[in-house]
């Protein structure tokens, strides 16, 4: 178990963060294309929780499976670490395995995901809907805006690109509900990916050159905006969200969390502050990370990033286990 130390983010080394989504990893890699979206979640959030219980730290999580009356384990509120009462006060957003059905169905892009910060400098989210707008770094801030059209915004970011509109690539989640969206994209000659799940992983893509894709919008998960935003604070880029609710419902959820303004768009310091560690592990192969891979003598291989806001370090880590 780690040794305190002055800083609270030092106190939970980043790499041991890499351990807990590599623990989910390996146990959700298990369940790939066994058609069981249920299973290989359950097996990533038992594998991550149990993962967490070895670290130094009182931990709560403020992003995850769902509330308390809705989810076993790895509940929003849930206390986690090894240290409780004593450790340093950390926040964790988290996604055990960000794809359910991706893994269910082997496809690519599931990963393992979470976010730690200080206390108090992550969103409360809400289990609802956000619409999402993400663009990589390099832009004067201020650059989107999610009060404007998606074509005002894809204007924008083409001219300080100096570009034509008809050059930005954008990321949507195919869902029926982006059809009008797709659509207007499209009118402008925008290069469009669609993606079946992972919005994690499709955010994060604005940040990689070598994607090739310019933003992302649409409506996603909220707990995963803000875990994407982490990242984009690690590493750069700006972030739009604004939640999305469905019935009162929802809202009566959000005032739980201290959540009035339903109309408000938030930036992507206003979902994450402070310093923060970012950290995935590939469940299954992608554009961002390779997944789990079982060799022949029982050993397998991860592939995970670690982030830091506050150094602005990336780490690329490719772990090989064997058989105990």
């Amino acid at each position: 178990m780690n040794s305190p130390a002055d800083n609270p983010l030092d106190r939970v080394l980043v790499l041991e963060m890499v351990r807990v989504t590599e623990a989910a990893a390996v146990a959700a890699s298990k369940l790939i294309g066994r058609g069981d979206e249920k299973a290989a979640d359950a097996a990533a959030v038992e594998a991550m929780r149990k993962a967490f219980d070895t670290l130094y730290m009182d931990g709560t999580v403020v992003i995850g499976e769902g509330e308390r009356d809705e989810a076993p384990m790895l509940f929003i509120g849930e206390k986690v670490g090894g240290a409780p009462g004593k450790g340093p006060k950390i926040d964790i957003a988290l996604d055990p395995l960000e794809g359910t059905t991706i893994t269910a169905k082997a496809g690519p892009n599931a990963l393992a995901v979470l976010a730690a910060a200080e206390e108090g400098c992550l969103l409360n989210a809400p289990d609802v809907y956000m619409d999402k707008l993400a663009v990589g770094p390099g832009y004067p801030d201020g650059i989107i805006d999610l009060a404007k059209s998606p074509t005002e915004n894809v204007k924008a970011v083409a001219a300080a690109k100096g570009v034509e509109p008809s050059d930005i690539i954008v990321c949507v989640l195919d869902r029926p509900r982006h059809a009008d969206l797709i659509a207007e994209l499209r009118g402008l000659g925008c290069g469009v990916v669609l993606i079946g799940d992972g919005d994690v992983a499709g955010v994060i893509a604005v940040t990689d050159e070598d994607t090739t894709i310019d933003m992302y919008m649409g409506q996603g998960g909220a707990p995963e905006g803000v875990l994407a935003a982490a990242a984009l604070r690690c590493v750069g880029g700006q972030f739009n969200g604004r939640l999305v609710f469905r019935n009162e419902n929802e809202k009566a959820r959000a005032r739980k969390w201290g959540i009035t303004d339903f109309d408000r768009i938030y930036t992507r310091d206003d979902l994450v502050k402070g310093d923060c560690i970012f950290a995935a592990t590939g469940v299954t192969s992608g554009s961002l990370l390779d997944g789990v891979k079982y060799l022949r003598d029982g050993r397998m291989t991860t592939e995970s990033v670690v982030m830091r806001a506050s150094s602005g370090t990336v780490r690329w880590i490719r772990g090989e286990h064997r058989p105990k």
